[in-house]
């Protein structure tokens, strides 16, 4: 059974720092694409970064440089370091896995599994 548990979320001032963690579970899931992914209130879920099988990652425009997303293969663990965080940055951040292989697709309705997800605040 595919799990993923986000953790690491929080508030925290603009320009300061966020780890977020992403333990996954029931698959080898440095075999698929995973990513991390988020959704502000009022606005569509969007992808922030991808990491494929290949280790290879893909970033949104909007965090390219202060974001970097990462895994431990041996912890089963997905990452996303955030650093000088902006108040637009502020949103549920979730993890996905793509399971029907190892290149990531665009779609982010392609992803099937979910975690529920780790709240990022940013205040000025």
């Amino acid at each position: 059974q595919v799990q993923l548990v986000e953790s690491g979320g929080g508030s925290v001032q603009a320009g300061g720092s966020l780890r977020l963690s992403c333990a996954a579970s029931g698959f080898t899931y440095v075999r698929y694409c995973m990513g991390w992914f988020r959704q502000a209130p009022g606005k569509e879920r969007e992808k922030v970064a991808t990491f494929n099988s290949y280790n290879n990652s893909i970033y949104a425009n909007s965090v390219k440089g202060r974001f970097t997303i990462s895994r431990d293969g041996a912890k089963n663990t997905l990452y996303l370091q955030m650093n000088s965080l902006k108040l637009e940055d502020t949103a549920m951040y979730y993890c996905a896995v793509y399971v029907l292989g190892g290149t990531c697709p665009v779609s982010i309705s392609a992803y099937k599994y979910w975690g529920q997800g780790t709240q990022v605040t940013v205040s000025s």
